[in-house]
């Protein structure tokens, strides 16, 4: 009796472009594709949440829209209207004030504090007590501060009142209004600039320092001679990130003085928002934002090639 074979079927060889489908399908991604993958999802959130509605909001600053009817392109007349707006630029002085007042006092003040990390302590603890105004939202610091610097019952004037001194009307005075709301925000934001001046300061080598000591330096000489010509690069780039940030104030003028008085803090972004969600002109604002876009841009640069953010002199 034949017992029949139980060998398995032999496999067909595959041809010469299964073969190489197979072996594509098993290699693993290559440097370019795997790099995709991962900025893929920053990429498209670019795309969605940056990049499209800048292009809407320059074609919008071209129209007529009110978000009742279809956008009505209505050419530069948008553009006309915010040449002739004595609001536009009184809110753009108001502005242009506000950033002065904001980056002169944070910068002096962050660059003080960070020196002082560096050349005192290494305490990690007072790194965190120095950064924690900056945990603090925007529109809380606002409020805390509008309560503290209440005219009759806040604690800043009871300290004042206290003294002999009159009160201040903080946040109700034009002339005391957006010094004040600079302070605010210097309060809560120099801390994170004091600490990303402070990495700066890391990378400048301890031996130029202890050199400048043999050669009988004074702490004043190896700060202008030595500190600030090689911080140089990270200051500057600080200077064009606290600009921007401080061309774009908001929240907490929103929540203070509401652009008052007599439109003593209407700044630019306050200006914009009040024409937008306000009174429904959509497309006068998508104008004055491309404004701001253009003057952002100009002063980017312009701080860019001045302070030369993109050179070091560590050799």
């Amino acid at each position: 009796m034949t017992v029949a074979s139980s060998s398995p079927p032999t496999q067909l060889p595959l041809d010469g472009g299964a073969k190489e489908a197979e072996r594509r399908s098993r290699r693993p991604l290559g440097d370019g594709a795997l790099a995709a993958l991962f900025i893929a999802p920053a990429t498209i959130g670019f795309a969605v949440f940056l990049l499209w509605p800048t292009l809407r909001g320059i074609w919008l600053s071209f129209t007529r829209f009110n978000l009742l009817t279809p956008p009505e392109w209505i050419g530069l007349a948008n553009y006309e209207r915010m040449i002739n707006d004595p609001i536009f630029w009184g809110s753009l002085k108001v502005t242009v004030e506000y950033v002065f007042i904001n980056i002169g006092v944070q910068t002096v003040a962050a660059l003080a504090i960070a020196v002082l990390l560096q050349r005192l302590t290494q305490s990690s603890l007072l790194r965190a007590v120095v950064l924690t105004p900056y945990l603090m939202s925007n529109v809380v610091a606002g409020i805390v501060w509008l309560w503290m610097l209440d005219t009759q019952l806040g604690i800043g004037n009871e300290i004042i009142a206290a003294v002999g001194i009159d009160r201040i009307p903080f946040l109700a005075d034009e002339t005391w209004a957006i010094p004040t709301i600079a302070m605010i925000n210097v309060w809560r934001h120099v801390g994170y600039t004091a600490l990303l001046l402070f990495a700066g300061l890391q990378a400048i080598p301890n031996d130029m320092y202890e050199a400048a000591r043999v050669d009988g330096a004074s702490e004043w000489r190896m700060f202008t001679r030595i500190t600030m010509p090689l911080l140089r690069p990270v200051l500057a780039v600080v200077l064009i990130m606290t600009v921007i940030g401080s061309f774009q104030v908001f929240d907490t003028v929103a929540v203070t003085t509401a652009g008052g008085p007599a439109n003593a803090t209407n700044v630019l972004q306050y200006y914009i928002y009040g024409s937008a969600f306000g009174r429904f002109q959509f497309g006068y604002a998508s104008a004055m934002s491309v404004a701001l876009l253009v003057v952002l841009s100009v002063i980017t640069i312009v701080q860019y090639r001045i302070t030369r953010a993109g050179q070091t002199d560590l050799g």
